[in-house]
C-alpha cells in the first residue's frame, strides 16, 4: 500500500505557474469587461445626477426594504396558503379530477395529447420547472410524438405560478376577482397560440408526418436515453391510504406550505432586485419646487425615465392593452425576467392609482402566460436536450404572451360592457 501522505511533486518551475497564472488572469479581460464598467457606471452615474449620490442610495435601500416588508411577506403567505390548498386538491385526488377533464380538450385546442393537461395543471399549482420532470417521466412522454416534445416547455411556462398570481391579484379585493379570472382566460388564450407555434417550427424541423411505428422508434430510442430512476407514474396511482383523514390533510397542509415558503424565498432576490431598479426608472420625486426635482431619500422615489420612453409606444400599447398610464408597461416588462417580482409592482401601482381592474386582468394573462420565461426557457430546453430549439420556443412564448395581454384586455372590456 501506498504512502497516503506521499507528496506529488510538481515539476513546473515557480516562475512557470506565476506566467501560467498570469495567462489565465489575462484571459479573464475582454472587450465585454469594459463594455460592462461603461454601462454601470453610466448607469449609476444617471441616477446620481438626477438624484444626488447620497439620495439614490438611500431611495435604493428604503425601497428595497419596503418591498421586502409590504410585499414580499405577502406573496409569501399568499405561496404558503395556495401550497396548501394545491396539496390538499392534489392528496384528495382533484387535481387527477382535473385532468380527466380537460384531457378530451387538448388534442382540438393545443395538437398535444390529452396527457398534456397533466403539464399544465401541475404548472399552474406550481411553477415552470415542474414541467421538467413529466418531461423526463417514460410513461409520461410515450403519449407523445417527437416534435410535440419541445412545446411542452412551452404549454408548462404558460401556467406558471398561474395558483399564486391569481389569488395575489384576488386579495386586493373583491372588485379583482373577475379581472383575475377573465386573466386566467387570456393565459389559456396565450398557451394556445404559443404552442400552436411551437408545434409548427418543430414540425417543420422534424418533418413531422408521424405513423405509429415512427412514434414507437422514438419512445423506445427515449426510454434508452432516461435514467431508471425517473420511472414513475405521471399521475399517481393513489395507493390505498394508512393515515386517517385528519392525519392526511395536516400532512397535505403543512408539506404544501412549506413548498409556498420555498417559493416565497425564492422570488425575494427579483423582487428586491429588479423591482427596486424599476420603480427607480418608474416613479418620479416627492415633488417639484421652481421647476427643479426634490428628492428625500425616501421608498418609492425615481427619476421617471420609463415613463418618458413608453410615452413614444403608448399609442400603441393603449388599443392593444387598454393601458391609460405609460407606467402600466413595466410590469409586462418584468415578467420577462420574472413574475414574482412583477407582482411586486401590483400594490403601489395600485395605491398611487396608475392602474385599473382592467389592467389587472391583462397583468394577470402576460404575467402567467409569460411567467419570467426568457429566464427559464433556455435552462428547460436544455434539460430536455433541445437548446437548439430554443430561440423557437422564445419567439413562440413571446407572441403567445402578446396574444394573452390582448385577449384578456377586449375580453374584460366586453365583460365591461355588459355587466358594469
Amino acid at each position: 500500500m501506498g504512502n497516503p501522505f506521499k507528496v506529488i511533486s510538481n515539476n513546473k518551475s515557480p516562475q512557470k505557474r506565476l506566467d501560467e497564472k498570469k495567462k489565465t488572469s489575462d484571459s479573464a479581460i475582454s472587450a465585454e469587461t469594459f463594455v460592462f464598467l461603461f454601462v454601470l457606471v453610466g448607469f449609476f452615474g444617471y441616477l446620481a445626477n438626477q438624484m444626488g449620490l447620497g439620495i439614490m442610495f438611500s431611495v435604493f435601500m428604503e425601497t428595497a426594504h419596503a418591498l421586502l416588508i409590504d410585499t414580499v411577506f405577502l406573496i409569501m403567505a399568499i405561496a404558503v396558503l395556495a401550497g396548501a390548498l394545491s396539496a390538499l386538491l392534489s392528496e384528495f385526488g382533484v387535481v387527477e379530477l382535473i385532468n380527466k377533464i380537460i384531457s378530451p380538450i387538448m388534442k382540438p385546442l393545443y395538437g398535444m395529447p390529452g396527457a398534456a393537461s397533466i403539464g399544465g395543471v401541475t404548472t399552474y399549482l406550481s411553477d415552470n420547472p415542474a414541467i421538467i420532470s413529466l418531461a423526463k417521466d417514460k410513461k409520461f412522454i410515450k403519449y407523445f410524438y417527437k416534435y410535440q416534445v419541445p412545446a411542452l416547455c412551452n404549454l408548462g411556462t404558460a401556467f406558471g405560478m398561474g395558483l399564486v398570481l391569481t389569488t395575489y391579484m384576488i386579495s386586493f379585493g373583491n372588485e379583482f376577482i373577475a379581472p383575475a379570472l377573465i386573466g386566467n382566460i387570456g393565459a389559456l388564450i396565450g398557451s394556445i397560440v404559443s404552442v400552436r407555434i411551437m408545434l409548427s417550427f418543430t414540425q417543420k424541423y422534424y418533418k413531422a408526418d408521424f405513423d405509429d411505428i415512427e412514434k414507437k422508434e422514438f419512445n423506445e430510442n427515449f426510454e434508452e436515453a432516461v435514467d431508471d430512476t425517473d420511472d414513475i407514474d405521471f399521475i399517481p396511482d393513489n395507493p390505498p391510504k394508512t393515515d386517517n383523514y385528519f392525519e392526511r390533510i395536516i400532512n397535505s397542509i403543512l408539506e404544501g406550505g412549506k413548498n409556498g415558503v420555498e417559493m416565497g424565498l425564492g422570488i425575494i432576490p427579483g423582487v428586491l432586485i429588479i423591482c427596486t431598479v424599476v420603480m427607480i426608472l418608474t416613479f418620479g420625486p416627492s415633488g417639484m419646487e421652481d421647476g427643479v426635482a426634490v428628492y428625500e431619500g425616501v421608498a418609492f422615489e425615481g427619476v421617471g425615465l420609463l415613463p418618458k420612453l413608453g410615452s413614444y409606444i403608448h399609442p400603441i400599447l393603449q388599443p392593444l392593452f387598454g393601458f391609460e398610464n405609460v407606467e402600466a408597461i413595466a410590469f409586462p416588462i418584468v415578467s420577462l425576467g420574472a413574475v414574482g417580482a412583477a407582482m411586486g409592482l401590483v400594490q403601489n401601482f395600485l395605491e398611487t392609482n396608475i392602474i385599473t381592474p382592467n389592467d389587472i386582468a391583462v397583468f394577470t394573462a402576460m404575467g402567467m402566460c409569460w411567467s419570467g420565461y426568457l429566464s427559464t426557457h433556455v435552462g428547460m430546453m436544455d434539460v430536455l436536450n433541445l437548446r437548439k430549439l430554443s430561440s423557437k420556443a422564445i419567439i413562440s412564448h413571446t407572441i403567445g404572451g402578446l396574444a394573452a395581454g390582448i385577449s384578456a384586455n377586449y375580453i374584460y372590456q366586453l365583460y365591461a360592457l355588459i355587466f358594469l
